[in-house]
This record gives structure tokens, C-alpha cells and sequence, in this order.
């Protein structure tokens, strides 16, 4: 029995051939970005914020997108991109931290607020930009920050302002950067797909070819190619991205696929059963169902920082499957 080996960038090039990046710096939403991305028919895949320029171009992407995240820039040991993507002469938009880490590594000032920032808010459009085509003078956007931009070097220019933030909006003179401090992918900035979509189609220069139903016929007929005749591990975690990954194997592989649900006691309410029944049931695989809710609820005992929950229950999934 065999693991499927991870998919190379150049293995995965037919499936899409624009693409964007979103560098995730921790953000609740980054999932939500790659989705309003690929809601304009264009591939959008979420990477590491540590990613090095030479990884970037091996995946040849159209644009990158840093998101936001709950760290402040100019904190000790706050997440930051290698400062060389800016040389790749890649559009780049950063969305609220990742518009701050911008502004940071290039020349401008990121300071605390005197009060956080949540909620809708009023904004005025001071200039045009592609960026901003189709949209009014005045719009809806939604804030969720600390911290903002409140110097931006010489070859920015302020796009867009609220009343509580005099610099809401950038753009980089010379070269295709752009930073929002506000959140467009979220409902409640009502223009804010169309601001995503000029990024992808007016900056980054997408045409919007790329379906879902085209990823995944591609999808499986990679599987079967690199799997041959092997058999495959699956774990599921009771979220959509294993359940997901588990239904494109089942399709590519059928029965040769076994699945390990490790039920971590963080599930949602009935949510074994649901996963238990859609993979026994429907998909009719090999699943193997691990009580493991002491082991995680322990190991977590105390602590409260997120990224450090996230390596400790990595780490008890891996444990788990050695077992």
C-alpha cells in the first residue's frame, strides 16, 4: 500500500493554464479568496507566505495574491514573504495585512490604530485605476484591522480612502502592485468581486477559460496516471479539503482506495456519522474510523496560540496514521 505522491507544479500545468497564487499569512479568509478567484474561471492555488521566488515561477503563475493574516509587520517573528517576489515583475495584490507587509518591505510605515477597526465602512475612490474600473466613487468595504498604512514610500500612490483609514487603497508606480487595506472578498464589500476580477483580468491579463469540471476530469486522470496500479492512504479530517481529495481519488482509483478518519474531537456535531455514511455508503470505500479525541483535547490542553494548535494537531494526525 502506497501514499499518492505530492502533485509537482509542472505535473499539474495542463490542469490551468493561468493561475494565481495566495500567499496565506494566516488568514481566516484565504480559503474564501481562492474561491472568489476561481468564481472569475481562473485556477487560484493557496501556498505557504514563506514560498521562495524560484517555487513561484516553477508553478508560472499569472499574478499573486498575500492575504491577510492576524500578525502585525512589525512584530518579532510576524510572518513575511521574501522580499524578491517584487522583482519577479508578477502583479501582486495585498489584501489588509498583506497590503501593510507590502507597504512595509517597501518603503512605508505600518502603525498600530488607535482602535480596531471591524465593520462596514464608506469608501471614496480619490483616483482612477484599473484596479477600480467599473466601480463608483463611493463604495461599501468591509475593515477588520489593528493595524493600517499611515506613510506609503514615494512610488505609491493612495487609491482610496474611509474616514478612519486616509489610505485605504494603493498602487505602486512603476511596478503591478496594488494593496487593499479592506477585505473583497468577504459579502459584505458589495463591489468587491468585480475589484478581484479587475485584478485577475485587467492586471494579471486572465481571459477566465479555466471550469471546475475541467479540473477535475484533469485531476483524476493524473491520479490514475501516477497511481497505476498502487494503492492509496487517504486521511480524512471531516473538512470539504479531505473530503474532496478522497472523492477524486475514489473516482480515479475506485476500490483501491482506503480512507482513515481520525476523529480529533473537534468535529462538528454528527459530523463522524456524515463522513462515515458518505464514504461507506455512497463512495464505498475502505474506511477505517480512529477515536483519537483524548489524544488531540490533550495535547491541546493550554494552548492558546493559533498557529501553534495547528502544528500540535498536524503533528497527532501524523502519530495517528503511523499507528
Amino acid at each position: 500500500m502506497s501514499t499518492l505522491p505530492q502533485s509537482s507544479p509542472a505535473s499539474s500545468r495542463a490542469v490551468a493554464d493561468e493561475r494565481v497564487l495566495v500567499l496565506d499569512f494566516g488568514s481566516q479568509y484565504a480559503q474564501l479568496i481562492a474561491r472568489r478567484i476561481r468564481e472569475q474561471n481562473v485556477y487560484c492555488e493557496i501556498v505557504r507566505h514563506d514560498i521562495t521566488p524560484e517555487q513561484i515561477l516553477a508553478h508560472r503563475p499569472r499574478g499573486l495574491i498575500l492575504s491577510g493574516g492576524p500578525a502585525s509587520v512589525y512584530e518579532e517573528g510576524a510572518p513575511r514573504c521574501d522580499p524578491r517576489i517584487f522583482e519577479l515583475g508578477l502583479p501582486v495584490l495585498g489584501i489588509c495585512y498583506g497590503m501593510q507587509l507590502v507597504c512595509d518591505i517597501l518603503g512605508g510605515r505600518v502603525q498600530s490604530s488607535s482602535t480596531r477597526e471591524y465593520g462596514r465602512a464608506r469608501c471614496e475612490i480619490l483616483r482612477p485605476s484599473e484596479l477600480f474600473d467599473g466601480i463608483p466613487e463611493e463604495t461599501d468595504v468591509w475593515m477588520s484591522h489593528g493595524d493600517q498604512v499611515t506613510q506609503v514610500a514615494e512610488s505609491f500612490i493612495p487609491l482610496a480612502a474611509t474616514d478612519t483609514c486616509p489610505i485605504a487603497a494603493v498602487q505602486h508606480e512603476s511596478l503591478p502592485v496594488f494593496g487593499l487595506q479592506f477585505h473583497p472578498e468577504v459579502t459584505h464589500t458589495p463591489q468587491g468581486s468585480i475589484v478581484l476580477r479587475n485584478f485577475v483580468m485587467n492586471v494579471c491579463g486572465c481571459r477566465g477559460t479555466w471550469k471546475l469540471a475541467d479540473f477535475a476530469r484533469e485531476t483524476i486522470a493524473d491520479i490514475r496516471q501516477r497511481v497505476g496500479s498502487a494503492r492509496v492512504i487517504c486521511g480524512l479530517s471531516g473538512g470539504v479539503d479531505s473530503a474532496v481529495t478522497a472523492a477524486l481519488l475514489y473516482e480515479a482509483i475506485g476500490d483501491r482506495l482506503s480512507c482513515i478518519l481520525v476523529d480529533n474531537g473537534l468535529l462538528r456535531k454528527d459530523e463522524q456519522a456524515a463522513v462515515i455514511a458518505e464514504f461507506s455508503h455512497h463512495f464505498r470505500t475502505d474506511l477505517h474510523v480512529v477515536q483519537a479525541e483524548d489524544r488531540f483535547l490533550e495535547a491541546l490542553r493550554g494552548v492558546t496560540e493559533p498557529q501553534e494548535k495547528r502544528r500540535i494537531i498536524g503533528h497527532c494526525f501524523i502519530d495517528c496514521f503511523k499507528e
